[in-house]
């Protein structure tokens, strides 16, 4: 495994666990601010879901680099870990687009034999 596949499993993984920490800090902070009962539940999440933030962060940086993403794909992987559970949007949308693949991979596409004359 070459280091771009192991950043693009890393980003992809990080993705969905930045998106899970973000509904585990959303219900620590209902139990803080709206019940009002106990801080424990941010206390918690909230380190979890900065660490894997910053994760995710390094991870799209490093395939701006690796992958010579375009700027907009990369601001566009920056901004949905801004937003709750995004980063699992745009890690779907880049997939789909080929932004994580790795280049010399072999592809889906059918390879054409040259024909014999």
């Amino acid at each position: 495994m070459n280091m771009t596949t192991a950043v693009i499993r890393a980003f992809r993984i990080l993705a969905v666990a930045e998106a899970f920490s973000w509904v585990a800090l959303l219900v620590g902070m209902y139990f803080k601010w709206i019940a009002g009962t106990t801080e424990i539940g941010v206390q918690v999440a909230g380190p979890i879901h900065g660490a894997l933030f910053v994760g995710y962060g390094v991870c799209a940086l490093a395939l701006w680099w690796l992958q010579r993403w375009p700027f907009v794909v990369a601001l566009f992987a920056g901004l949905s870990a801004v937003f709750p559970f995004a980063t699992v949007l745009f890690e779907r949308w880049a997939g789909k687009r080929g932004h994580l693949s790795v280049a010399g991979a072999p592809s889906a596409a059918p390879v054409r034999e040259p024909s014999s004359v």
